[in-house]
């Protein structure tokens, strides 16, 4: 096993490039390389220079290697087609400008899914119709990624979206090849779709290129699911806690890890309200120590 632990900017509380309240990408670099991390995805596309120079000066400067970047958009939505392909294009080229492996495919936040995230039983459901555009579109940016650009592509599952649940998950891993679609694994939001983690990763261990290490305050959880509350109130309200202190078992995931021979890149995730009073210097500094003392 040879693991590299990186970082990214929703640690930050970057979720969107355009949001007022993102902190400057380079005090992002900075604190990420202070708290004792390598690498860093690139973030929502346009956050950090889309200008290659510029950012590849940057990331020299600090010995950080970029590990990847995320599509969040609606899949989901038909008529939001040309945005999708708009932000995967411009991922793509960012990536593959300065080396970086992976691409992640996120189906964004849906408001006919939000009021059911981490009530699998309750949650509205595509017609036969719908699954199968939805699950093209997916297929199409994959393949986009993995045969034009020379990407590895994962699916990554999100609360809220359309591609949430281990069921709809499994589904689309069973409808599509193996060789344009692996397996972003997310802990925190497999927790906060109320399921095991450990007992997925087991099972698709060989299909997970990458990780994202994010933990989940199982009370914080709870609150959120019977309230209703939305994902981003509850990331202000903290669901997403530091590694160690929530319900997932990351000795567990570091074992199933080991035990496959697992090599490449884990980015802790830990999302957060940008205009909240947390420290995320601080809590990157924390996440880093607790997976050191569990051997990563």
């Amino acid at each position: 096993m040879a693991i590299e632990i990186g970082n990214a900017p929703c640690s930050w509380g970057v979720e969107f490039a355009d949001d007022p309240r993102n902190p400057p990408w380079t005090r992002v670099l900075d604190e990420c390389v202070a708290a004792g991390y390598k690498g860093i995805e690139l973030g929502p596309v346009g956050y950090m220079p889309e200008d290659a120079a510029v950012l590849r000066d940057a990331l020299d400067a600090r010995d950080l290697t970029l590990i990847g970047g995320v599509v969040f958009r609606a899949f989901h939505d038909p008529a939001q087609w040309d945005d999708v392909l708009d932000g995967a294009v411009r991922t793509c080229r960012a990536l593959v400008a300065h080396g970086a492996r992976h691409l992640v495919l996120i189906d964004s936040i849906s408001p006919r899914r939000a009021p059911t995230a981490g009530r699998a039983s309750e949650a509205v459901q595509m017609d036969r119709a719908e699954w199968t555009a939805f699950t093209d579109r997916i297929r199409s940016v994959a393949r986009m990624g993995t045969e034009e650009y020379g990407l590895t592509v994962g699916i990554h599952a999100h609360a809220a979206g359309f591609m949430d649940f281990e069921p709809e998950l499994e589904r689309l891993l069973e409808e599509t090849d193996d060789t344009i679609l692996k397996i972003c694994f997310d802990t925190g939001h497999h927790s906060y779709a109320g399921f095991d983690p450990v007992a997925f990763m087991k099972r698709h261990i060989g299909r997970i290129s990458y990780m994202h290490f994010k933990d989940i305050d199982p009370a914080v959880k709870a609150r959120a699911i019977a309230r209703q509350t939305g994902f981003y109130d509850a990331c202000a309200q903290g669901i997403f806690c530091n590694l160690g202190d929530g319900d997932v078992d990351f000795p567990a995931v570091r074992e199933v890890l080991a035990d496959a021979g697992f090599n490449g890149w884990c980015t802790v995730e830990q999302d957060c309200d940008p205009g909240g009073d947390t420290s995320p210097v601080a809590d990157a500094k924390a996440n880093r120590s607790y997976l050191k003392s569990i051997g990563f």
